[in-house]
């Protein structure tokens, strides 16, 4: 697949714009002490979270984060020893993986929310005995 002069400065284009909107990365570290990867910003803004938040960082060991660079952009970390990256403009925005990825992390959680009104409701089946048991289908010959 060729790509066109016009692509390659519509893609150019693109990168600048992005790079203009969003501060890059100066510097990135694991901190053992928190528990947190901590990447601090051209505009002086430090963001930290747990590497089990982030796709690909779920089951690394502090080991694993100390190397991490910052790409040639800023825009991005790339931690070698697990061949994992996280994109800064995603990470502002809240997102620290795939779509996918987070819709299945936020359903974890989803699941595992404890409220008076549920707690009330599973009292209330339990009290009726509970969820039906499944039938099978009755087979006509």
């Amino acid at each position: 697949m060729d790509i066109t002069n016009t692509e390659f400065e519509a893609a150019n284009r693109r990168g600048a714009a992005k790079k203009a909107a969003f501060p890059p990365a100066v510097a990135v570290r694991y901190d053992r002490r928190i528990a947190r990867v901590v990447i601090s910003l051209a505009s002086g803004l430090e963001i930290a979270f747990a590497p089990r938040d982030a796709q690909g960082l779920e089951n690394a060991h502090p080991a694993d984060l100390v190397d991490a660079e910052i790409s040639p952009s800023g825009l991005g970390v790339h931690f070698p020893k697990i061949d994992a990256d996280i994109y800064i403009p995603g990470l502002l925005e809240g997102f620290l993986g795939s779509k996918r990825w987070m819709a299945s992390q936020m359903g974890k959680t989803g699941g595992k929310v404890l409220s008076e009104g549920k707690a009330s409701a599973a009292r209330a089946n339990g009290r009726l005995g509970g969820r039906p048991k499944k039938t099978k289908p009755l087979e006509v010959a």
